[in-house]
């Protein structure tokens, strides 16, 4: 392959993002915080960043302590590729061993919690409320599959576009990527003659990720006798559109009062679907995570005025009827 005619298709002439995403959500007139650690994916955001143009990049690396001295040189070796390209380098370092210990979470839920952080950290530093990630389509089918295997309502995935609070802040989160495949991010890499780091931990099998990449989707290749990502990555794209109807259906609904509490007989005058789609948006606006379809299920059951009153969530808090209304506390 001709690696020159390759940097003319992707360096600055096609970029690696959808042309189709609103150029006033990318724009390299604007500033943005970008989540670098060091791997093939997030150096392919970088750099496909800098060859469009963007200069106004915050660089977040997070070292997680986890492997020693080569989180460190991980630190480092962004640093040292954010000073070669004048960019704003932000370092956050955390024990997240001790801290999933005091938060009685796994290490992957931690470290993903103390990530966000972070950057709602720095996003206030730097006013700063839009950050891109580099999530491909091979994150997007692995997500599609995790949360199916979960039980979880509907085959979502990832968005392009998001919002979500980090540390109190509230942050727009692009991922520009999501309809690339990391064959294409390496291809573009090795067009620019750019190297990154390797991450021994992502061949191990011991995250869930990990097994699902390496040992699950590759068994659903030769039991399909194809490559499946891309029907996960198109699954994951009609679930996004189906959530457009659905949102529609909510407004129809009708299902809350003047104090933003459900409302039960609205609800039990709705069909089945519908009440576990109220609910489900509901419990999300309430920043409950890990809705599954059998939390849903519970949460119709109180809808009954002889079952009991209140149920758990998860994280702690409670989903409580009383005189026809329902409410998180």
């Amino acid at each position: 392959m001709d690696c020159r005619l390759n940097q003319m298709r992707y360096a600055g002439v096609v970029p690696l993002w959808d042309p189709s995403l609103d150029k006033e959500l990318l724009s390299p007139r604007r500033k943005y915080l970008v989540g670098v650690s060091g791997g093939m994916d997030s150096v392919a955001l970088l750099r496909a960043l800098w060859e469009s143009g963007y200069r106004h990049l915050i660089v977040c690396h997070i070292d997680h302590q986890l492997r020693g001295k080569d989180s460190r040189d991980d630190a480092a070796w962004v640093e040292k590729l954010c000073h070669q390209f004048g960019l704003v380098f932000c370092l956050g370092s955390f024990d997240v061993v001790s801290e999933a210990e005091k938060r009685q979470s796994s290490i992957e839920t931690t470290a993903r919690e103390l990530r966000y952080e972070f950057f709602g950290q720095v996003a206030g530093q730097h006013r700063c409320a839009r950050l891109l990630l580099a999530h491909h389509g091979d994150d997007q089918a692995e997500t599609v599959l995790w949360r199916s295997m979960r039980g979880a309502h509907g085959s979502k995935g990832m968005r392009m576009v998001q919002s979500m609070t980090c540390a109190g802040r509230e942050l727009q989160v692009l991922r520009p990527l999501l309809h690339r495949r990391k064959s294409e991010l390496r291809e573009y890499l090795q067009a620019l003659g750019q190297d990154w780091r390797e991450d021994a931990s992502n061949a191990e099998p011991f995250t869930i990720r990990n097994r699902l990449r390496h040992e699950l989707l590759p068994l659903m290749n030769q039991i399909a006798a194809r490559d499946v990502t891309p029907c996960l990555m198109r699954q994951a794209s009609a679930w996004q559109d189906m959530e457009e109807v659905q949102q529609w259906a909510l407004q129809q609904a009708h299902a809350l009062d003047p104090q933003g509490r459900l409302h039960a007989p609205t609800l039990r005058a709705l069909p089945l679907a519908m009440q576990m789609l109220v609910f489900h948006d509901y419990l999300q606006r309430q920043q409950i995570r890990e809705i599954s379809r059998a939390l849903l299920e519970n949460c119709v059951g109180l809808l009954d005025p002889a079952a009991p009153s209140v149920i758990n969530l998860p994280g702690g808090k409670f989903l409580r009827r009383r005189q026809a209304r329902l409410w998180v506390e």
